[in-house]
């Protein structure tokens, strides 16, 4: 016999209402993913000296084209606001001081994992396949490698390619730019 637990699971407006009356912390590592509110791991020293230079390439090469965002929330839908590592957004003049980006805001999604690979995989890039976000980038610290999802559909993402050091990537909105594997993952 199999024991079926009974999940609560939450809107992000009620996420909002548990941060405002306290029941979460305003600095704790949480994020919502399909209405569960997730622990994210701790950021270890090559997560986020990878996150670091990712921001500094794209301050460098995009800067007043994109907004770029580090570990902030975007909201895909009523019940999943992640936190991915870097998001490039379309440029707002209130770099979204009313309302987190959304899924037609977003240009790039980058999670940068270590610890956390399988995870991204299975969890939060079907999610954002799911939600229309064009394209994510895994740099994938422990294969040393950058995942490319393009082409989302309800099922995943059509297009995955794995591009390896000395091998040239660009942001499929912004095909003009270019960066080298290596560039992202700092070898």
């Amino acid at each position: 016999m199999s024991v079926q637990l009974l999940r609560r699971l939450f809107t992000v407006d009620q996420y909002y209402k548990m941060l405002e009356a306290g029941v979460l912390k305003e600095n704790e590592r949480v994020e919502l993913i399909r209405g569960e509110i997730v622990k994210m791991s701790p950021i270890g020293i090559h997560h986020a000296a990878c996150v670091d230079r990712i921001n500094e390439l794209f301050f460098l090469r995009l800067a007043k084209t994109v907004t770029v965002r580090v570990q902030n929330p975007v909201r895909l839908n009523d019940n999943s606001e992640p936190e991915p590592d870097i998001a490039l957004l379309q440029r707002r003049p209130d770099f979204y001081r009313t309302q987190h980006p959304q899924p037609e805001d977003v240009f790039l999604l980058i999670e940068v994992s270590d610890t956390t690979v399988k995870y991204d995989q299975e969890v939060k890039i079907p999610l954002y396949a799911e939600n229309n976000i064009v394209e994510v980038w895994l740099v994938n610290l422990t294969q040393k490698c950058l995942e490319v999802y393009r082409q989302p559909t309800a099922n995943g993402y059509e297009i995955v390619q794995t591009f390896k050091s000395g091998e040239i990537v660009s942001i499929q909105a912004l095909p003009n730019v270019t960066f080298t594997v290596d560039e992202i993952l700092g070898d």
